[in-house]
Formats: structure tokens, sequence, C-alpha cells
């Protein structure tokens, strides 16, 4: 299954390994790493574009990335063309003075991640992610199809007949923000080791969870949602859980664990994103889900 923008966790993860080896610093700014990039983004730092408060349009969000769609979805997109259909436009706000979910935030945290060790994103999955936690259903593809079997997504509107989409999109113009392919064993596992620190230790978990109150995740996840790195916190009526939400054409992801990473919960939905009165419902079971996960 395709996780959507839970892979932003495992973006979350990379970076957070890199701190703990000193490799990177969460108040290091874009422009120390990446100066080929827009100038406006320079002074972002680290921290502020994994908790999505650095004011960096969302290129999903871009004329660009509609005309990709609409033209020619299944091609390949690099990170470079993903910069550049937003490239030219100002920052939202202040970085730091308020929070904006932001698919382009982790892109650039792939990019800054590359360009401080010397590998591809993809090598860098593989070596702080994939293979510690022993992920081998798990992929980062830069083309379409999917190892089979696999769920199938689907778009589905009333009185017309269900559209699979699984293949209809290029996760190579997702990269970091949402391209990695999963199952649900391989992604508990991941949030058990994500969640508990085992990726990159106790001082860069902490870090992890200072978070920005009112920070949503995208569809946002049960209960009161807070923003970490690359991280959010769902506070319900059961107890806290932490972890992330996603959304990819046909299919809608959340993934979460207790505090100590123990116990974990994940829910797949392969259809699109719902609104109103059907996500109120999923974000109950999501709830639900949550008590029976906490109960003693």
């Amino acid at each position: 299954m395709r996780i959507a923008s839970v892979a932003k966790a495992f973006s979350g993860a990379v970076a957070l390994r890199l701190v703990r080896d000193g490799r990177l610093g969460l108040d290091d700014t874009v422009a120390r790493y990446r100066p080929d990039l827009p100038a406006a983004w320079g002074a972002v730092t680290v921290r502020q574009l994994l908790n999505h408060t650095s004011g960096v349009s969302d290129y999903t969000k871009s004329g660009g990335f509609l005309k990709q769609f609409r033209t020619a979805p299944k091609a390949y997109v690099s990170p470079a063309t993903i910069v550049s259909w937003v490239a030219a436009d100002p920052l939202g706000f202040r970085p730091g003075s308020r929070y904006e979910y932001s698919n382009t935030d982790n892109v650039v945290v792939g990019l800054i991640a590359e360009q401080v060790t010397g590998q591809a994103y993809g090598v860098l999955l593989d070596e702080y992610v994939f293979g510690p936690l022993g992920l081998r259903e798990t992929s980062f593809p830069g083309s379409t199809p999917l190892p089979r079997p696999f769920i199938h997504g689907y778009i589905a509107e009333p009185g017309k007949q269900a559209q699979d989409v699984s293949a209809l999109l290029s996760p190579s113009g997702a990269w970091a923000s949402g391209a990695i392919v999963s199952t649900p064993r391989d992604l508990a596992t991941f949030m058990r080791g994500y969640v508990s620190g085992r990726l990159f230790g106790t001082a860069a978990r902490l870090e992890q969870r200072r978070f920005f109150e009112g920070g949503r995740s995208s569809p946002p996840g049960p209960g009161a949602n807070s923003a970490g790195l690359a991280l959010f916190r769902y506070r319900t009526r059961c107890g806290t859980v932490y972890g992330h939400t996603g959304n990819f054409p046909g299919y809608v992801q959340w993934a979460a664990a207790s505090s100590d990473g123990q116990r974990v919960v994940t829910t797949s939905l392969n259809i699109p994103a719902p609104g109103g009165a059907l996500l109120r419902r999923l974000r109950s079971v999501q709830a639900d889900a949550v008590c029976a996960l906490l109960r003693d």
C-alpha cells in the first residue's frame, strides 16, 4: 500500500539520525547546506521544516503540480522540478511564527540530508531506517507499479463506477514527502522504532516531542492534534498516542504508537481523504482504536 504522508515520519527519522550523529543541527538553516535553493528559504531551519512552521509554500497547491497531474501523471518528477514549482513564491509567514502543513518541507529535508551525507535519499532510508528495523516489505519507488499483491486504491463517486487509481500518479512527485510503499505490519514496526526513539536516541527524541499546539496532520487524526518534528501527538479520551497520517490518491493512512512504542495501531482507507460526516466517523473509529490499544 502507499503510505502517503506517513512517509514524512521516515524523513524525520533520517534527519534525527543525522542530528544524533552530530552531522546536522535542528537549528541549522537551509542556506547553510543548500544555498542553491530559493534565497527566501535561506533562514528557515531544519526544525521549522520538520514541524511545518517554515512558511514555505506547499507545492501540491501549485500550478506546476496541477499541470503535471493533468498532463503527465505517471511521468518521473525530480526533486528539482518539485522545488521549481514554488521557487518564486514568497514565504507565507515569518518562519517559526505559526503552523501550516506543507509537503515541500520534507522535500527540502531530503535534499539537505543528501547534501550532508553525499548519498541519495533512498540509500539513506535503507541505511538508517529500512535496514535497522528489518523492513523487508517497504520500498521507496520512483515509478508507479506496486509490488504484488497490494491494496488497490480507488476514487469512488455516487452513481459512478469506482476508478482504480493505484498507479495513476508517479510517487516520484511526492519524493521524501510521500513516496514510500509498505505493509501494515512493516508500518507498525517502523512506528515502534520511530516513536520509541530506537532509531535516533533519547536526546533527539526529546527534541522531536517539543510540540506546536494547533498543528494538525493531514487529514487530521483522532482527538486533539499537535505537531512535533515529523510526528503528531493525538490526545484522545482514552489517552495519548504519537504518529502520522497520510493522503495520496486512493489511499488514506494513519499509524500511531503508545509513548514507549510498544503498542501500535494502523488504519488504511483505499479511497480519497474523506470530509464532513465521513471524516468525523473515521476519526471516531481511530479514537476507539486508541482506547482498545491503551486498555490494560
